[in-house]
């Protein structure tokens, strides 16, 4: 069943300028792998980390949890959500440890994910799945990617 729907756009110009006039911008919205790719590319991927809280139900980040009487937030940071290239295919959210965990107390098993970039806009659609009783035993449709070696300083 569809847990939520989440879309974002991004003026590709003006994230071009955001991040070239502010470095930590960059490191602080995009892993270290993520970093490398084509500006336009980070720019459907920004759109897809926004989208991806909004298919979850949140927004800035912070995911409502819980019944009533239950209620909390879980929340989630801009590292937490890496897309990459399946294998070389199409990007695909990576299983990072938080959001696993974050998908795991939602019911979430499956997120989808299509990006594209033109005109000058980038855009990204999400649809969250889970299991029609909520139980996240199967998640699937991310990819657990290889640890990035760090750099030495």
């Amino acid at each position: 069943m569809i847990y939520g729907i989440g879309c974002d756009t991004v003026d590709v110009d003006r994230f071009v300028t955001k991040i070239t006039t502010n470095q930590r911008l960059l490191q602080r919205l995009f892993t270290g792998r993520e970093q490398d790719l084509p500006v336009r590319s980070l720019a459907a991927r920004f759109a897809a980390k926004e989208a991806l809280v909004k298919a979850l139900g949140g927004s800035n980040f912070a995911v409502p949890v819980g019944g009533v009487g239950d209620e909390h937030e879980l929340s989630l940071s801009w590292q937490d959500i890496e897309i990459l290239p399946a294998n070389g295919t199409k990007p695909e959210f990576s299983a990072t440890p938080r959001l696993l965990e974050v998908f795991t107390d939602l019911g979430v098993t499956r997120a989808h994910l299509s990006l594209s970039h033109d005109g000058g806009h980038a855009v990204a659609v999400v649809v969250a799945e889970a299991l029609p009783n909520n139980s996240a035993s199967d998640i699937c449709c991310m990819h657990a990617h290889p640890p990035t070696p760090k750099a030495v300083l």
